[in-house]
C-alpha cells in the first residue's frame, strides 16, 4: 500500500550521486578533466598562446580607457583565466578586461583613484555570486535586445573617439565623446605629424591583417595567413613598439610612448576597503556611496557581456546561466586580490580562442601563465608601445563592435523596437552609459505595460453560411490590463449596428486568464444579452475555461469546440428546429379539460 521501502544502502547511493551531480555541474573541471588527453593539452596551448598574445596589448589598451597605469591591464588579465579554467561551463569564454567594464570604471578611478577599480572589482564579484547562488539570472530577461544594442553601440561611439585625441598625438584627457572631438577642432595645432601617421598606419594594418584570406585547414602559406590574422593586435603592438625602440635616440622622440610599466607581479593582497586620494581618506562606507547606482548596474552589465558572448559560442549546446555567473563572480572576487578592475567574457579574446580550435578551459591557464611572464620579465620592453598604436587597437575594435545593422533589422522585424534602441543609445552618449541603460529599460517597460493593455485585436465582420457574425480574435493572452479594454472595443463595435448579430470570441491566443478578466467577460455576456446579442466562447483551452466558469458558473454554456465556425452555426440551427419541433409535439398532445 505503501510502495517499496528504501534500504539506507539505496538512501546513501541515492544522495552520493546527488552530491556528485552537484559538484560536476558547480566545478566543471571534474566532468572533463578526467577525459583529458595530449592531443587536447597540445591544441589548447596553442589557443592559450594566441589568445595571450592578444591579451597583454588589449589589456594595457583597456587599462588607458579606465585612467589606470598600464600594468592594471596585466593584472586584470590572468586571475580570471585561472579561476574560469575550474569553474566555467564553456570551454571557449576568456575572462579578463573590456572596453565597457573599463569605461565603466572610469569616473571613479578619475575621482577617486586607482584603489576604486580594485574595490569596484570585489564588489561586482560579490553581487553577481550572489545572484548565481540564488538563480536571478531571470532579470536579465528584462533587459531586452534593443536595449543591449543600444548600449553597446553607445560605448564603442565613446571609448572611440575617446582614443582620436591620442591617436593624433593630442594630449590630455576628454570627459565625454563630444569633448574629445572638441579637444581635437580646438587643439589641431597640437597634432604630431608622426603619430598621426603611426597611429591611421596601424588602423589600415589592423584592417587589412583582419581581412587576410587565411585558412586554418590550408597550406602553409594559408595557415600562416590564419595565425597573423587572429594575433593582429599583437602584431601591430610589437611592430609599433619596435619602430619607437629603433627611434628612442631621436631627440625630440618621434611618438608618444606609454612610459614605464611597473614592473614584477601584483601582491596578493585584500582588496581595499578604504583608500586615500588627494589628501582625503574615504572608508568603506564612502567609497560605496561614491560607486552608488554602479555596485548593482556594473554586475549587470558584466553578466549581459559575458552570457551573451558565452550563447554567441555555444553553438547549440545548452548553457547554465546560473553556473556562468557564479564563474565570473568568482574571477571577479578572486582577481580583486591581485588589483584587477572589473572583468567579464571579452568577445574578442573568445573569438580569437574559438577559432585557435580550443579544446577545454585548460587554454585559459596557459593564456594566464603568458600574461604572467609579461608581467614578471616584459615590463620593461612595454615602455616602447606608442600610444598612437594602442588607440589604433581600441579604435578598429569598437568600429567592429558596433552593430548599425541592428536599426534595419528592427526597422523590418518590429518598428516599436527602434524606440528603447534609440533612446538608450542617446541617452548613453549624452547622460552617460549607465543613465542610458536605466532609460531604456524603463522605456521597454512602459512598452511592455502598454501592449499588455492594449493587445491587438482583429475584430471584424463575417459571413458564415449565409448569417453574419461579429468575429473578435485576441492576438495575444489577457490580463488585467487589457481587461477593460476587449469588453469596450466589442460593445463599441457593437452599438455601430443596427441590427443584432452574434458575437465570436475566439480564444486560440489565450492560454490563461486573471479575476478581473472574467469578471470583464461575465459583463460582456450580460451586455450582449440585454442587447439580445448570442456570445460564444470558440478554441478556448482548459485553463482559462476552469478561471471563467469558476467565477461564474453560467459561462459554462457559452464555450463551444466545434472545429469550425460553420459547424457551430449548423448545430444551433439543428437544435433550434429540434426545441421548436419538441414545443409543437407538447402543444398537441395536450390533453385539454
Amino acid at each position: 500500500m505503501y510502495g517499496p521501502v528504501s534500504t539506507g544502502r539505496e538512501m546513501n547511493t541515492s544522495s552520493r550521486c546527488d552530491v556528485k551531480d552537484l559538484l560536476r555541474r558547480r566545478i566543471p573541471i571534474i566532468a572533463w578533466l578526467p577525459n583529458y588527453s595530449i592531443n587536447k593539452f597540445l591544441q589548447d596551448c596553442l589557443a592559450g598562446l594566441t589568445v595571450g598574445l592578444t591579451a597583454i596589448p588589449q589589456g594595457i589598451a583597456y587599462a588607458v580607457v579606465a585612467g589606470l597605469p598600464p600594468q592594471y591591464g596585466l593584472y586584470s588579465s590572468f586571475m580570471g583565466c585561472f579561476v574560469y579554467l575550474v569553474f566555467g561551463s564553456s570551454k571557449d569564454i576568456t575572462v579578463g578586461p573590456t572596453a565597457i567594464m573599463a569605461l565603466l570604471a572610469q569616473p571613479y578611478v578619475k575621482s577617486i583613484g586607482e584603489d576604486i577599480a580594485v574595490f569596484l572589482c570585489f564588489l561586482s564579484g560579490c553581487v553577481i555570486t550572489t545572484m548565481g547562488i540564488f538563480h536571478l539570472g531571470f532579470l536579465l530577461d528584462f533587459i531586452s535586445m534593443p536595449v543591449i544594442c543600444g548600449f553597446t553601440n553607445a560605448a564603442a561611439i565613446i571609448i572611440g573617439i575617446s582614443q582620436l585625441g591620442t591617436l593624433f598625438g593630442v594630449s590630455g584627457r576628454s570627459e565625454t565623446a563630444l569633448d574629445a572631438v572638441v579637444k581635437i577642432i580646438n587643439h589641431y595645432k597640437e597634432v604630431r605629424l608622426w603619430d598621426s601617421v603611426l597611429g591611421l598606419s596601424c588602423v589600415l594594418a589592423l584592417v587589412c591583417l583582419k581581412n587576410l584570406p587565411g585558412n586554418k585547414n590550408g597550406t602553409g602559406t594559408e595557415k600562416a595567413m590564419w595565425l597573423i590574422c587572429l594575433g593582429r593586435n599583437a602584431v601591430v603592438v610589437m611592430t609599433g613598439m619596435i619602430i619607437a625602440f629603433c627611434l628612442s635616440s631621436y631627440d625630440p622622440e618621434p611618438f608618444n610612448i606609454t612610459g614605464n610599466i611597473m614592473e614584477g607581479l601584483p601582491t596578493f593582497a585584500l582588496p581595499p576597503f578604504s583608500t586615500i586620494h588627494d589628501n582625503k581618506t574615504y572608508n568603506f562606507l564612502e567609497m560605496t556611496t561614491e560607486l552608488g547606482s554602479s555596485i548593482a548596474s556594473v554586475p549587470l552589465i558584466a553578466i549581459l557581456e559575458s552570457i551573451a558572448v558565452a550563447k554567441a559560442f555555444a553553438k547549440g549546446r545548452s548553457l547554465d546561466a546560473t553556473q556562468e555567473m557564479l564563474a565570473l563572480g568568482l574571477c571577479n572576487v578572486l582577481g580583486s586580490f591581485v588589483r584587477s578592475m572589473p572583468v567579464t567574457g571579452s568577445f574578442t579574446r573568445t573569438a580569437v580562442n574559438h577559432a585557435s580550435g580550443v579544446k577545454t578551459p585548460m587554454g585559459g591557464i596557459i593564456t594566464g601563465f603568458v600574461v604572467l611572464l609579461a608581467c614578471g620579465l616584459l615590463t620593461s620592453t612595454f615602455k616602447y608601445i606608442p600610444k598612437a598604436t594602442l588607440a589604433a587597437v581600441i579604435i578598429v575594435a569598437m568600429y567592429y563592435m558596433l552593430e548599425i545593422h541592428i536599426f534595419v533589422v528592427l526597422w523590418k522585424t518590429n518598428k516599436a523596437d527602434i524606440i528603447p534602441l534609440t533612446i538608450t543609445l542617446l541617452c548613453s552618449l549624452v547622460l552617460g552609459l549607465e543613465y542610458g541603460m536605466l532609460a531604456g529599460i524603463a522605456v521597454n517597460l512602459a512598452l511592455l505595460l502598454y501592449f499588455t493593455a492594449r493587445p491587438g485585436l482583429v475584430i471584424e465582420e463575417r459571413n458564415v453560411d449565409g448569417s453574419m457574425i461579429l468575429f473578435v480574435l485576441p492576438k495575444q493572452s489577457l490580463s488585467f490590463p487589457a481587461a477593460e479594454y476587449l469588453r469596450e472595443q466589442v460593445m463599441s463595435r457593437c452599438d455601430g449596428r443596427k441590427e443584432t448579430i452574434p458575437v465570436v470570441l475566439d480564444g486560440r491566443n489565450v492560454t490563461r486568464i486573471d479575476a478581473t478578466v472574467a469578471k470583464n467577460l461575465t459583463l460582456l455576456h450580460m451586455d450582449l444579452v440585454a442587447r439580445r446579442q448570442k456570445l460564444i466562447l470558440w478554441n478556448w483551452c482548459e485553463e482559462p475555461r476552469k478561471t471563467l466558469t469558476s467565477y461564474d458558473s453560467e459561462t459554462a454554456s457559452l464555450f463551444r469546440s466545434s472545429g469550425s465556425l460553420g459547424q457551430i452555426f449548423s448545430d444551433s440551427r439543428g437544435a433550434n428546429v429540434a426545441r421548436r419541433r419538441l414545443k409543437l409535439d407538447n402543444e398537441d398532445n395536450a390533453v385539454p379539460y
